[in-house]
């Protein structure tokens, strides 16, 4: 009876017959329906929210065992303490500054907006103030222009450079007001040996919000919101359109989120910002002890976590290997630019280097035979500001080691005690050996025999 079926009706698997009409059930044979691209659908947003849950189960484990290391975790854990704080209060004052910068451009909107309805009488004072407000945001040498105004007539004079008369023009007729301008301005295409045109700052004139160097809080407010919505939608559709627009949203949100200019996110371009740190601490020695142990780089891999070595190559330069986010070497070649015994050592990295920085650290003793020690380090993440909050991330940026590498260095010169927690600690050996030396030493600077 089954052979007499199967040569009327030939079966291709199981469930399968010979339509392949509209009536198609759920399988991939004949019989599929109009809800297969719906299973299909289902299906791999179940997929995709598993693969979310295990990559959020792997980063809580990770962030626990971060937070919670028998070695390191309570500083990590008071840091992040110290970090939410802060960050609390920078909301909160940006929460005030936004709802004020909204108040005032609803306002500003409303004033501008009863304007088209009715006819303003604006006094000479006032449409001289606002002539003269608007031509600071128009020209870079505001004072070699003078104003004079006439029942609602401005009259300009003075000297001006080539390239920005058309935006100077342009901007006094825009004033609200202003019924007409009489041009008697002399426009120069260089400064020369025009006193009026000397020094002043370049001005960029009224630009669009997001075209400025410096984004007002609802612009900020807006943009973030803007790329906020562009990721979430990235994360709901995963086609091409899609992850472009999200990754511009990304890109938006971060710019209204650290209000700097994309080069400086970016770390590229020559006027990135760079991140500065400035650290001052007393030690308990001379200051003669403490320039020493500065200029010998072989101590720096006892003393901080992170700096792998540090060795001489000669010629004042040296070379470093460090760790850096997840443990990562980054190596880079240092210049000593500046040396003073026992008051001054400068430094930057060479040209190529993987990180681009430079320091300065100042030796000042005291009137109680201690030494005051101030540091600046300037540095250039390699991925910009977003780099650097990364960095801050993993706990791999100077201003987040700097501080306990201190501590470490003043307890390793006060009490002769290298720190076992360093990236290249001491040998047993050698760490009771110099114990005693110390011992000795402090003896001898009490007066002992």
């Amino acid at each position: 009876m089954n052979n007499w079926i199967n040569s009327i009706i030939p079966f291709r698997g199981p469930f399968r017959g010979p339509f392949r009409g509209p009536f198609r059930g759920p399988f991939r044979g004949p019989f599929r329906g109009p809800f297969s691209r719906q299973s299909r659908r289902r299906a791999n947003r179940d997929t995709l929210i598993s693969r979310i849950i295990g990559l959020g189960g792997l980063g809580l484990g990770a962030g626990l065992m971060f937070m919670f290391d028998p070695v390191r975790g309570r500083r990590r854990r008071a840091l992040t303490r110290d970090q939410m704080a802060h960050a609390a209060r920078q909301l909160k004052r940006a929460t005030g500054m936004t709802s004020r910068d909204l108040s005032h451009r609803a306002q500003g909107i409303l004033a501008e907006g009863s304007h088209l309805f009715r006819r303003e009488e604006v006094s000479d004072d006032v449409l001289a103030a606002r002539v003269r407000a608007r031509i600071g945001r128009s020209v870079s040498h505001p004072h070699a222009i003078s104003i004079t105004v006439h029942d609602g007539h401005v009259t300009l004079s003075g000297a001006v450079l080539a390239h920005e008369a058309r935006r100077l023009l342009s901007g006094v007729l825009s004033t609200t007001g202003v019924k007409g301008v009489e041009n008697v301005i002399t426009v120069h295409t260089e400064a020369e040996d025009i006193p009026g045109l000397q020094g002043g700052r370049p001005r960029t004139g009224d630009r669009f919000a997001l075209m400025q160097t410096n984004w007002s809080p609802t612009a900020r407010l807006l943009a973030g919101l803007a790329g906020g919505a562009l990721m979430t939608n990235c994360l709901a559709r995963r086609d091409p359109i899609s992850i472009a627009l999200g990754t511009v949203g990304f890109g938006l949100f971060m710019r209204s989120a650290t209000n700097l200019e994309t080069k400086s996110l970016l770390g590229v371009g020559r006027d990135r910002r760079p991140i500065k740190v400035r650290k001052t601490i007393n030690i308990h020695a001379p200051v003669e002890q403490v320039f020493d142990f500065w200029t010998d780089y072989y101590n720096f891999p006892r003393f901080m976590t992170n700096v792998r070595e540090a060795r001489p190559t000669g010629n004042g330069r040296s070379h470093w290997t460090v760790a850096g986010p997840a443990g990562l070497p980054i190596e880079w070649t240092a210049q000593v630019t500046e040396l003073v015994r026992n008051k001054l050592l400068a430094w930057k990295s060479v040209p190529g280097s993987a990180i681009s920085h430079s320091g300065v650290i100042h030796f000042e003793p005291t009137h109680e035979g201690s030494s005051r020690v101030h540091i600046e380090l300037c540095y250039y993440p390699p991925a910009g500001a977003i780099g650097h909050a990364l960095a801050r991330l993993f706990g791999s940026d100077p201003k987040s080691e700097m501080d306990a590498d201190l501590v470490r260095m003043k307890t390793f010169i006060e009490k002769g005690h290298p720190p076992r927690d360093a990236a290249n600690p001491m040998p047993p050996s050698e760490r009771a050996r110099m114990s005693e030396a110390h011992v000795d030493q402090q003896w001898h600077l009490a007066g002992g025999p």
